[in-house]
């Protein structure tokens, strides 16, 4: 039984606290791991060595910083297949899927290699008499970053990577689930040229999250989970003097227009809706066709695509689009939720509940599920499942559609399907909700833009990645000064205003 560690100062150090959390092989659901679970005190000690690393890295300049990042993607793609592989095999998604994952973080640190402009102040000359008056951006100092299992590439390196490049040290407190990724990226940075103790990777549970939301040291933190703990981490972290962002829950709605290609939605529905088995914040899971002649042919486009879909382990080849989901709890809410829908008098048009993989019955495979004459009322509706279930909700009308997507708590993601240049227009500007596709089923902005839900999906001002980060991860200064020459009145006791 291999037994993982933690990534401090510079190397990997055995957990001290004896306690350890199974790490699984979601296709066989068998245990091929032990992380520590850290302590308050081994918390500590991972924030007391990044204090003390941190003013040095501050102090080199944002061009340097930014050549460690331009190595680091050097290695992130000489290591791809590597990093893949034991994603999937943490994760259970695919290869594909899981480099994915890796490259969209990739994308973000390269965003990053352009800190030393993002990092420039405003200057204005001449603002009164001999007076200078400028800005600077500078670190906040030890950092911290909650990620979740479902992205242990992408989702780290959004934080950590700007949280660095602006001179900041970062401590990563990953899932308990897929941990082996994130002490490799660790490693990678280290390989790039980060000094010891900048980026370190503290594996945890709610202790060590309390840890670093009670830690005076640390001065901001990012979480992306669930949408009770986003509430608790937001609270807490800000009643603790901590500048905070928390992305939660999704419920992501994609509208049909009736004079939408179909085939192009079936498509772009079973990709989003069933992809990494539906283990995506950014997952569509609720299809609103308008009209029942545009459900009707909707489903009719869907149920084939469905029932084609192979369900496999990432061993499996590329061929395979989904895998399982990452452990029995997971598989065995996702079921209880389906068996749910059904009591509440949802139809059941593609039946996933009896899928069984040969070889494989003792993995966390979820077949896929398609709903029809889904209502707002359903459990299925309301809650994130967070699985390969599609819920189709039929509605009247545009008005009614775009209504569903307004009034539901959630405000992640969502789409439109549509030829129709004006309804996209209206519907892209009117829905209340962070992030729009229009006939893009994933609207996941590019690095270079930010990435933030609204509503109960985000807790926080500032987005990930992006301008947002550098704002994020950094204070400004803003310095007046004075060089007069020849002062012969003495000082002034009023407050001096503008001539």
């Amino acid at each position: 039984m291999q037994e993982l560690t933690h990534y401090i100062n510079g190397a990997h150090v055995k957990g001290t606290s004896g306690r350890f959390a199974d790490v699984f092989n979601p296709a066989t659901g068998e245990v091929q791991a032990q992380v520590p679970l850290a302590s308050e005190a081994e918390m500590a000690h991972a924030v007391e060595v990044a204090a003390q690393a941190q003013p040095a890295w501050a102090a080199v300049n944002p061009q340097r910083r930014a050549r460690v990042l331009m190595k680091f993607v050097d290695l992130l793609n000489r290591d791809m297949q590597k990093l893949a592989e034991a994603l999937s095999r943490e994760h259970g998604k695919t290869v594909p899927d899981a480099k994915g994952d890796v490259q969209r973080g990739l994308e973000v640190v390269e965003y990053c290699i352009g800190a030393p402009h993002l990092l420039k102040g405003e200057y204005t000359d001449s603002a009164g008499p001999g007076i200078d008056m400028y800005s600077m951006r500078q670190a906040l100092g030890v950092t911290a970053g909650i990620t979740p299992f479902n992205f242990p590439a992408m989702i780290p390196m959004w934080m950590f990577a700007p949280a660095i490049a602006c001179g900041n040290a970062f401590i990563l407190k990953p899932s308990e689930r897929d941990p082996s990724v994130p002490l490799m990226l660790a490693e990678l940075m280290e390989e790039a040229g980060l000094p010891k103790g900048i980026l370190q990777v503290v594996n945890g549970d709610k202790v060590s999250v309390d840890a670093i939301l009670h830690n005076d040291t640390i001065q901001s933190v990012g979480f992306v989970g669930s949408t009770p703990i986003a509430e608790y981490i937001y609270a807490t972290g800000c009643a603790n003097g901590k500048r905070v962002q928390c992305f939660g829950g999704a419920k992501n709605h994609m509208i049909i227009m009736p004079d939408a290609d179909m085939d192009q939605a079936a498509d772009a529905l079973v990709g989003a809706g069933y992809g990494a088995a539906g283990e995506r914040c950014m997952a569509i899971s609720v299809a609103v066709p308008v009209g029942d002649e545009t459900a009707d042919r909707l489903i009719e486009k869907l149920v084939p695509r469905i029932e084609a879909l192979k369900v496999g382990p990432y061993t499996a080849g590329t061929d395979v689009d989904y895998g399982p989901v990452v452990t029995a709890a997971a598989k065995a809410n996702i079921e209880r939720l389906v068996q749910t829908g059904i009591d509440q008098g949802a139809t059941l048009v593609v039946d996933g509940r009896n899928f069984n993989l040969q070889g494989y019955e003792d993995g966390f495979f979820v077949g896929p599920h398609l709903f029809d004459n889904v209502t707002k009322d359903m459990d299925i509706y309301k809650h994130e499942i967070f699985g390969p279930v599609l819920s189709t909700v039929r509605a009247q009308s545009y008005e009614e559609a775009l209504g569903l997507a307004m009034d539901h708590e959630y405000g992640n993601g969502t789409a439109i399907f549509t030829r129709d240049g004006d309804a996209a227009r209206d519907f892209a500007n009117r829905v209340n909700v962070g992030m729009v596709g229009i006939n893009v089923p994933i609207p996941v902005p590019l690095a270079y833009h930010t990435f933030g839900g609204w509503k109960k999906s985000v807790f926080g001002d500032l987005n990930q990645h992006g301008p947002d980060a550098f704002k994020f991860y950094t204070r400004t200064k803003t310095v007046t000064s004075r060089w007069p020459s020849g002062i012969k009145e003495g000082g002034e006791f009023s407050i001096p205003v503008m001539e």
